[in-house]
């Protein structure tokens, strides 16, 4: 997985600064989505596997083509259906569902160069889904999303176990969309249930009105606790391992305070936790410590203060988080559990700082 994440990881880094350059389709054509199949492995530029405007006859219309097609054993395997990057791809996938039941195909992919979108056939033979089983932004891979598109790869496609994993996938991605959003704003539905389990009395509007605050505190809390467990080991570890050393290349304000009155609290290992939980996306666990200063809390890479990712100011009223970007962005927050909602400008910072 290590040479199609880095290959991955390149492209997109390439992306941001093209944007603005970017403008039709057939721009996003050549600069991102064929790129993107040439490092899954397919020769782009042999037409008898990679196809351009493959024609997919649909009904009485005839010559209606499909950006790109996949082709094995001259039958096409995945159709592809490219749209600019300044679209939205909602409004799109009602065009690729007319296309997929007219071929031997039994995936379909709508993109706009960053969103990827993968479909099959699950719920209805020879009939696109609806829904995706499986989509992701190429500025925002995780590693679980670059071990399912090692699947995609030429070398290793094979239909039969990809549509054998598809339905989980499908229902594993769906299932976590729903738990994040009742975490964020549990429905009424979602409050009756749980009374359902621990209140004996009528659950009348009002009963759900008043248990909602208390859901989301405990859901905050179950999941506090379940994110300190799971770092317990690792940051016992990381204690031990901890190297006392400054760095003397550092300037001097950079240095740490090394003053017997730091007292690491709770909060800032909490903090430390659910950033380290968050890197492990893109960066080995060992790699990621942490100095604590009189003024504020340092996550950092490989115990070098000069790749610090984020600062916690957590000792105030006043608390914040700080990125290393160019700007030294910083956002006001009223607990550390916030953290978890800057997850992909902690990625972005650490991703400029891994060798």
């Amino acid at each position: 997985m290590g040479e199609l994440k880095e290959k991955l990881k390149a492209l997109a880094q390439r992306i941001e600064p093209l944007r603005e350059k970017i403008t039709t389709e057939e721009a996003t054509k050549t600069s991102i989505i064929m790129p993107f199949f040439q490092i899954l492995g397919y020769d782009i530029f042999n037409p008898s596997e990679f196809t351009p405007e493959y024609i997919a006859d649909v009904g009485i219309k005839k010559g209606e083509k499909v950006d790109f097609a996949i082709v094995k054993n001259d039958l096409p395997v995945i159709l592809i259906e490219a749209k600019s990057i300044t679209e939205e791809l909602l409004k799109h996938d009602s065009q690729l569902f007319r296309y997929f039941g007219t071929t031997t195909a039994k995936f379909a992919i709508l993109t706009n160069g960053t969103h990827y979108k993968f479909f099959t056939d699950l719920d209805e033979q020879n009939k696109m889904d609806n829904s995706p089983f499986f989509e992701f932004n190429l500025l925002d891979l995780n590693n679980n999303q670059i071990s399912e598109l090692e699947k995609f790869k030429k070398d290793k496609f094979n239909v039969d176990n990809i549509f054998s994993t598809a339905s989980e996938l499908k229902y594993t991605n769906k299932i976590k969309t729903l738990l994040f959003e009742m975490w964020d704003e549990p429905s009424d539905e979602f409050i009756t249930f749980i009374l359902n389990n621990i209140y004996d009395g009528r659950k009348t509007k009002n009963i759900i009105t008043q248990f909602t605050p208390i859901v989301k505190q405990s859901l905050n809390q179950f999941i506090n606790e379940l994110v300190n467990k799971k770092l317990s080991a690792a940051l016992k570890s990381t204690s031990e391992d901890k190297k006392a050393k400054a760095d003397e290349e550092i300037q001097e304000e950079e240095m740490p305070e090394l003053d017997s009155g730091i007292v690491t609290t709770e909060e800032e290992i909490q903090g430390f936790g659910i950033a380290k939980i968050i890197l492990s996306e893109i960066v080995n666990e060992e790699r990621v410590f942490y100095r604590d200063n009189k003024s504020y809390f340092n996550i950092l890479i490989d115990d070098n203060i000069r790749k610090w990712i984020c600062r916690l100011g957590l000792d105030y009223n006043k608390k914040y988080i700080q990125f290393n970007d160019g700007d030294k962005t910083t956002v006001s927050i009223d607990k550390v559990t916030e953290l978890m909602l800057y997850k992909g400008k902690l990625l972005e910072v650490a991703r400029s700082l891994i060798d």
